[in-house]
C-alpha cells in the first residue's frame, strides 16, 4: 500500500499542514522531530497494523517554509494540531512522537486528555534538569549533529538524515532544508526546551510508553526517569545500539516495542 498525502488547512486558513497517511486499522498519529519528517521502515512497520497519520510541522514542508510565520508560540502550535485532529475526525487516537514531536504530543494530550488513548514518547524533550542539560543541537554545525543524534554517526540512518551531497547546489539545498527545519521547530523551544510542560503533564490520562536510545547524547537517559515520575501509567523501554533516534537507527526493534504496546 502506497503512502498518500493530504493537506489540511488550520488556524483560520493560514496554516496548511501536509499529512502523510498509510495503512489500515486504528489511527496512530506520529509527530516528527526537529529535522523534518522521515518516512521509513519504522512507520512502514506500524502501517501494517494501523492507519498512520504523519503531519509535517509548520515550516518543514518543502516549498512552504513561511507557514511557520503564522504560528507565534507553542500554544498556537498545540491548538493547530488540535484543529488538525478535529478536521481528520480523530476523536480517540493513539499519539506518538519523537524528540520535539514527543513534547508536542504531551502538550496535545494535556490539552485534551480524552482525545488520546495511548501515548508513545521516543526520546522526548520538554523537561529540564540543571545537572543534566539537554544539548542544544541548534548551536552545532550540521556536520557535527549526527555524532549526537546517532550511536553510529557513520551508519545508514545517520547518512540518510544528515549527509551533505557533494554537488554544490544540492549541498546548499540540503543545508538550507535542515537549518530551516531546526529553526521552524526551534522557535518553540529556544533557548532551552522547558516551556512549562512540567506544570501541565499531570493532566495526561493516557497510558504511556517511553522509548529511549541507550546512547542518546542529546537528551540523557535520566530524563526517562523524569517523564516516568510524572506519568504514573508509564513503562520505559531502552533500545540498544541507538542514540536520540532509535526509530531510525533500530527501526525494527523500536517498531516491535511500539506495536506491542499499542496492541495491549
Amino acid at each position: 500500500m502506497a503512502t498518500s498525502q493530504q493537506t489540511v488547512t488550520v488556524w483560520q486558513g493560514q496554516v496548511p499542514l501536509r499529512v502523510h497517511v498509510k495503512g489500515e486499522g486504528p489511527a496512530v498519529v506520529f509527530l516528527h522531530g526537529p529535522w523534518g519528517l522521515t518516512w521509513g521502515p519504522f512507520l512502514d512497520a506500524l502501517a501494517r497494523s494501523f492507519t498512520v497519520y504523519a503531519p509535517e510541522h509548520p515550516g518543514t514542508t518543502p516549498g512552504s517554509p513561511d507557514t511557520v510565520l503564522h504560528v507565534d508560540n507553542l500554544w498556537d502550535l498545540v491548538l493547530c494540531y488540535d484543529e488538525l485532529f478535529e478536521q481528520l475526525g480523530l476523536a480517540d487516537v493513539d499519539l506518538a512522537g519523537h524528540s520535539f514531536g514527543a513534547m508536542v504530543a504531551c502538550e496535545v494530550a494535556a490539552l485534551r486528555p480524552s482525545r488520546v488513548r495511548r501515548l508513545v514518547l521516543v526520546d522526548p524533550i520538554g523537561l529540564w534538569r540543571d545537572d543534566a542539560p539537554v544539548t542544544n543541537w541548534m548551536l552545532m554545525a550540521l556536520t557535527d549533529i549526527a555524532k549526537y543524534v546517532f550511536a553510529d554517526p557513520e551508519g545508514a540512518a545517520a547518512k540518510a538524515l544528515f549527509a551533505i551531497p557533494e554537488d554544490p547546489e544540492e549541498s546548499a539545498l540540503t543545508r538550507t532544508r535542515l537549518t530551516w527545519a531546526m529553526g521552524a521547530t526551534g522557535k518553540f523551544i529556544w533557548p532551552i526546551p522547558d516551556k512549562g510542560l512540567k506544570k501541565r503533564i499531570h493532566r495526561i490520562q493516557a497510558r504511556a510508553l517511553l522509548v529511549w536510545g541507550q546512547d542518546d547524547r542529546l537528551v540523557p537517559l535520566v530524563y526517562a526517569e523524569e517523564f516516568a515520575r510524572r506519568l504514573p501509567r508509564t513503562r520505559t523501554e531502552v533500545v540498544k545500539n541507538a542514540g536520540h533516534a532509535p526509530h531510525l537507527e533500530q527501526p525494527e526493534a523500536t517498531a516491535q516495542l511500539v506495536q506491542a504496546f499499542l496492541e495491549e
